[in-house]
């Protein structure tokens, strides 16, 4: 891997993580379209680390009254631990039903992500998810729920699915069960950190081999400081579209590049 292909990919892999438009799609298609052989789990543990330093340092106030909050648990509360004490438990109880899903299917799905066809049709109902999200006017909820933890944990694991956006994914659908915008997108993006966390722990084995192969090192950090840093920009560019009600702009992205992988797959490949 050049340090040109550890660039493109960690730019890739920053902007679509976040923006509702399929991180792990977007790889399959520029790997297929540019020819990158890119070094599997290895590059996988790097740039999603990378793309979780973005997250941290964006929402760092959030995440620091989240662990502020678990030491005044048995106090009497006012209202702002209340309300980091109800979004602590409510991300445990997403990601939960989460890796309950991802475990029970994890075999199953590995084997589609060289299925292009698929990534083209996900992207297509990513699109159209994002589309309707902007219609939906009575979304005003200012606490998560338990019914909203569910639904939006449910959510998070069909985005393993290649095409299928996480953030996309987890922000409309807690749009769609009443949270406000803001929160739906606070919610997603705080929920990001143990589910990036946890498939990067899943996959740590690969780090040995990364020590051993030393010419890798570079461009492997290299594509994890273009993830972190890409990733930072792309959090604030997607938190202002939310708020604006503007994911159409998304969602005509996801169609048009699920129009045009497809017709890549029959009449080119």
């Amino acid at each position: 891997m050049s340090l040109i292909e550890s660039i493109l990919l960690g730019a890739i892999q920053g902007l679509t993580e976040f923006l509702p438009v399929s991180s792990s799609g977007h790889l399959v298609i520029f790997q297929e379209l540019l020819g990158i052989n890119q070094p599997g789990i290895l590059f996988e543990i790097v740039v999603h680390v990378g793309t979780l330093v973005a997250v941290i340092i964006y929402f760092w106030k959030d995440i620091f009254n989240l662990v502020n909050s678990l030491f005044k648990w048995g106090e009497k509360s006012n209202s702002k631990t209340s309300f980091y004490h109800n979004l602590l438990l409510y991300i445990f109880i997403s990601t939960l039903v989460t890796g309950i899903i991802g475990f029970s299917f994890k075999e199953q799905i590995e084997p589609i992500f060289e299925n292009l066809s698929l990534v083209g049709l996900m992207l297509l109902l990513t699109g159209t998810i994002l589309f309707i999200s902007d219609k939906i006017k009575n979304a005003n909820k200012e606490k998560v729920g338990l019914f909203n933890s569910i639904v939006v944990g449910i959510a998070q694991s069909f985005a393993i699915l290649p095409g299928i956006s996480r953030a996309g994914a987890t922000i409309t659908t807690g749009v769609f069960t009443g949270l406000k915008r803001e929160l739906a997108t606070k919610f997603s993006f705080l929920l990001s950190i143990p589910a990036i966390f946890g498939a990067s722990l899943l996959k740590i084995k690969g780090l040995t081999g990364l020590a051993k192969s030393t010419e890798l090192l570079f461009p492997f950090l290299l594509a994890g400081i273009t993830a972190a840093v890409v990733g930072y920009f792309s959090i604030t560019l997607l938190v202002k579209m939310i708020k604006r009600a503007k994911l159409v702009y998304f969602a005509a992205y996801c169609w048009l590049i699920g129009i045009f992988l497809l017709v890549y797959i029959q009449f080119i490949i």
